[in-house]
């Protein structure tokens, strides 16, 4: 049996990345998982692999200050919210609350990305 959701995605009908520009998702391909022929398929995110921060540029440092939010640093940096990602990825942070939780913690801002 041919996986429905797969030929979808295939044809062209289900678009391979749904996330905006702006996602830290956009451009992960997606997957599908069907364990047994008479399950119904699951599809899932890829894996995202992140570039090391080193590769990055960096356009600026930033000093937490009170009360400095993720995505409000990423809105005056880039202009986008949603950039907050790369600021986390560029620190190392798995979680974003962790860039903004310490004041007088140092922050690599990367280069603003180019869509």
């Amino acid at each position: 049996m041919t996986d429905p959701v797969q030929q979808l995605i295939d044809a062209g009908a289900i678009p391979t990345t749904p996330f905006v520009p702006q996602s830290r998702y956009y451009g992960v391909p997606l997957g599908v998982l069907q364990r047994r022929a008479d399950d119904r398929p699951i599809a899932y995110v890829r894996r995202r692999f992140i570039a090391q921060p080193e590769a990055l540029g960096v356009s600026a440092r930033h000093t937490v200050k009170a009360l400095d939010r993720p995505d409000l640093l990423a809105a005056s940096y880039f202009g986008e919210p949603l950039f907050y990602w790369r600021i986390a990825d560029a620190n190392r942070v798995m979680h974003p609350g962790e860039l903004t939780g310490t004041i007088g913690r140092r922050l690599v801002i990367p280069e603003p990305p180019t869509l």
